[in-house]
């Protein structure tokens, strides 16, 4: 009987680990049925009713706590803008490009970005329109928008 009482400890333990690793809602379901199965356990509850628990628990956590969880939790997750796809797309200057002073901002759906031409030698001037031809980091790179004849 104390060997369960271990085995549910090192699985308790196990989940909470995995769980502070990822931070991503992973494991702590586990955790909970491991925790209700170390108490059958402690109380001398027979195996199959331990393992019928700690399936129980976890899958109700799992399915009823989840989804709340998850919207209020990771609540304050922002997106990093790039859900818009913004290659490809055009966007207005704000602020003049100009990769040699370090300067640049265009609104893309209405959000602010730091700005660098594709091109070094080429500027952007403010309310010229440009194409975002990549991005990298936080910084959309721009070329001008090719006018065909």
């Amino acid at each position: 009987m104390k060997e369960l009482v271990i085995v549910w400890l090192v699985i308790l333990v196990a989940s909470v680990v995995l769980e502070v690793a990822t931070v991503g809602l992973i494991s702590i379901w586990m955790a909970g049925g491991a925790l209700v199965a170390l108490i059958a356990a402690l109380l001398g509850a027979p195996l199959w009713l331990q393992v019928v628990l700690f399936f129980a628990v976890t899958f109700i956590l799992l399915f009823f706590t989840r989804p709340w969880a998850k919207k209020y939790l990771n609540s304050k997750r922002q997106n990093t803008n790039l859900n818009g796809e913004p290659i490809g797309k055009e966007v207005k200057v704000i602020e003049e490009v100009n990769n040699k002073n370090e300067t640049g901002k265009v609104l893309h759906h209405g959000i602010e970005w730091t700005a660098r031409s594709a091109d070094p030698e080429v500027t952007f001037a403010v309310d010229e329109s440009a194409v975002v031809s990549s991005v990298d980091g936080v910084k959309l790179i721009l070329k001008k928008i090719e006018t065909g004849v």
